[in-house]
C-alpha cells in the first residue's frame, strides 16, 4: 500500500473572530490549497471536521456550502462529527479514503465558531457529549477533570504546582505561533492564583473558547512527488474508545482510549514511543497532558508531572510537547483543534516552524473526544 502524505496544510488565526463557520472554513481551505500547489478541482473527496456548528450557529450542511465556496464541486463531501476529537476522526477518515485507493486527492478542514456564545452556553453545548445520566446531575467536562486532578496529585504525591508548570509551559510555546489565541507569557504565581474553576483546577488551567479553522491536504506518496519534495506522511493512526460513563472505569487517571488508539498506531508504523521526538497532545485541560503522556508510553504511570516538573517536555528538552503551545494557549475550537495539532507536526518535520522549530523526523499527535470517551492518534515521519 503507498503511503499517504500530507502536502500541504494551513491554519487560521485563532481566537475570537468575526468571521462565521462557512467563513473560517473557506479561509483555511483556500490556503491549503494554495500551500499545496493543488487546484479546487483536483480534489476528489472533501471532509469537514465540526463537532456543533447547529448548535452554536444554527448552520448544517457545512461539507456542500465549503465544496461550493472553494469552487471543489464535485468532490465527495462529508461532514466528520466526533465531538472535541472531530479534528482527529477527520485526519483518519482523510488518510482512508486515500489509503483506499478511493482518492487520489482528499482535503480535511476542520472548524469551529464558537465565541459569540457566553461562556455558558458553550460549556453546555460540550457538556452535551456527557452521559445523559451524568449530565442531568450537571457534570460537566470541567467537573471531570477538577474530581481527575484531584486524584491523581493524591495518589501520585505530585504538587499542585506541577500542572500549573504545564500551563506556563504552553503559554510560553504560544508567543512563537503567530495563530494563537493567547501570544503571552504567564508566571507559576499567576497560574497558582486565578480563580477557581474546580478545585484543583484553576482558571489557567483550562483552555479559551476559541474560534479558528486548519486544514489539510493528502495524497499517496506517489502523487505527492509530483508536487513537492517537502511533505510527511502518516505512518500510523488508530481510533479508539472508552466508557461513556467515567465512573465506570478502573482508574479515572487511565485514558483507555489513549492506551489503544495508540498502541494501534505505533504497531503500524513499527514503533514505539521512544522513537517519537515531539508530539501535540490535547491539554483542553492542564491534567490531560499528565495522562496522555503516560498512556501513550512516553512516562511511567504517575511520572509525567516529574517530566514537566524536569523540564523534559519543554521545546529544547529531551520529548518537546505541544510546540504550538496547545490548546491551552493556542485555543480550542473543537473541531479544528485536532486539525491543528497534525497542521504542527507536519509543520516540525518538513522543517518550517519558524521560531517554534525543533529537530525531529518522528512526530505524534494525540486528539481525544469528552474525557477520553473517543481517541485518535496519529504518527507522522518525515519523506
Amino acid at each position: 500500500m503507498d503511503r499517504v502524505a500530507i502536502i500541504g496544510a494551513s491554519m487560521t488565526q485563532f481566537g475570537q473572530r468575526d468571521a462565521w463557520i462557512r467563513e473560517l472554513l473557506a479561509e483555511a481551505g483556500q490556503a491549503a490549497l494554495a500551500d499545496a500547489d493543488v487546484s479546487p478541482d483536483e480534489i476528489e473527496h472533501l471532509y469537514v471536521s465540526n463537532m456543533a456548528s447547529g448548535e452554536f450557529e444554527g448552520q448544517t450542511g457545512v461539507p456542500n456550502a465549503l465544496a461550493h465556496d472553494l469552487a471543489a464541486m464535485p468532490a465527495y463531501t462529508a461532514r466528520i462529527d466526533q465531538t472535541s476529537s472531530s479534528g482527529g476522526a477527520g485526519v483518519y477518515a482523510a488518510w482512508q479514503s486515500v489509503a483506499s485507493g478511493a482518492s487520489d486527492m482528499t482535503m480535511l478542514v476542520g472548524g469551529e465558531k464558537m465565541t459569540h456564545r457566553s461562556t455558558a452556553e458553550a460549556t453546555d453545548v460540550i457538556a452535551s457529549l456527557t452521559h445523559p445520566v451524568e449530565y442531568k446531575h450537571g457534570v460537566t467536562l470541567p467537573s471531570f477533570a477538577g474530581l481527575t486532578a484531584r486524584l491523581y496529585l493524591d495518589t501520585y504525591d505530585a504538587p499542585r504546582e506541577s500542572l500549573g508548570k504545564v500551563a506556563v509551559k504552553n503559554h510560553k510555546n504560544g508567543v512563537d505561533n503567530p495563530h494563537a489565541q493567547f501570544r503571552k507569557e504567564v508566571d507559576l504565581d499567576t497560574v497558582l492564583d486565578s480563580p477557581v474553576v474546580a478545585d484543583p483546577l484553576r482558571l489557567y488551567d483550562f483552555c479559551p473558547i476559541t474560534d479558528g479553522s486548519a486544514a489539510l491536504v493528502f495524497c499517496p506518496e506517489s502523487v505527492a512527488r509530483e508536487y513537492t519534495d517537502d511533505y510527511a506522511v502518516i505512518s500510523g493512526i488508530g481510533g479508539a474508545t472508552d466508557t461513556h460513563v467515567v465512573h465506570e472505569r478502573a482508574d479515572p487517571t487511565t485514558m483507555g482510549g489513549v492506551v489503544n488508539s495508540s498502541d494501534i498506531a505505533y504497531e503500524m508504523a513499527d514503533l514505539e514511543p521512544d522513537d517519537v521526538e515531539v508530539a501535540e497532545l490535547h491539554d483542553m485541560f492542564t491534567i490531560l497532558e499528565f495522562l496522555q503522556s503516560e498512556d501513550l508510553g512516553f512516562f511511567e504511570k504517575g511520572e509525567g508531572w516529574k517530566a514537566v516538573d524536569e523540564g523534559v517536555t519543554d521545546r529544547d528538552g529531551d520529548l518537546p510537547i505541544n510546540t504550538s503551545g496547545g490548546l491551552k494557549s493556542k485555543g480550542h475550537p473543537l473541531g479544528a483543534s485536532g486539525v491543528a495539532q497534525v497542521y504542527e507536526i507536519y509543520k516540525q518535520l518538513i522543517g518550517d516552524a519558524g521560531e517554534r522549530q525543533v529537530d525531529a523526523d518522528v512526530g505524534l499527535a494525540c486528539n481525544v473526544g469528552g474525557f477520553g470517551n473517543c481517541v485518535t492518534t496519529t504518527i507522522m515521519e518525515s519523506r
